[in-house]
């Protein structure tokens, strides 16, 4: 048996790993309501000027990506694209929503909109650090 740790991307496999977990949780909490989400706003021609993308499962909302270009950051467009996947989530009747962030990303935003930080990783990056936030949706 050989293990060979490659670099780049390998969509494949990852799609493998995610099915193969995704399998395993549904059968462990006997919840297989996952689904994916992305949510994006295009300038007049087309252009991605913001998106959010995550997923829904088993009454949580995790946010993967949040951005906003930075020609058109200040404008409100990260607080629309998180409020409409807060609706969604409660659509969907998820109880809870989180999401990570470094510290030199956006912090603030987070606690702006309701969220409380629940964990925070000290360099990572080296210098900074991952932070957690959690927003209840149930109270």
């Amino acid at each position: 048996m050989t293990i060979t740790v490659r670099t780049g991307d390998a969509p494949q496999i990852e799609a493998f790993l995610v099915e193969r977990i995704y399998e395993y949780n549904a059968a462990a909490t006997g919840h297989d309501d996952g689904e994916s989400f992305t949510a994006v706003r295009e300038s007049s021609p087309g252009d991605i000027e913001a998106g959010i993308s995550g997923y829904t499962w088993c009454g949580c909302c995790y946010v993967a990506y949040l951005w906003v270009a930075e020609a058109v950051r200040g404008q409100g467009i990260g607080s629309e694209l998180l409020r409409a996947v807060e609706d969604h989530a409660r659509a969907k009747s998820c109880r809870v929503m989180f999401v990570a962030t470094h510290s030199f990303q956006a912090p603030r935003f987070y606690l702006r909109m309701g969220f409380e930080q629940v964990a925070s990783i000290p360099d990572h990056p080296v210098g900074h650090s991952s932070i957690f936030y959690a927003k209840r949706l149930d109270t």
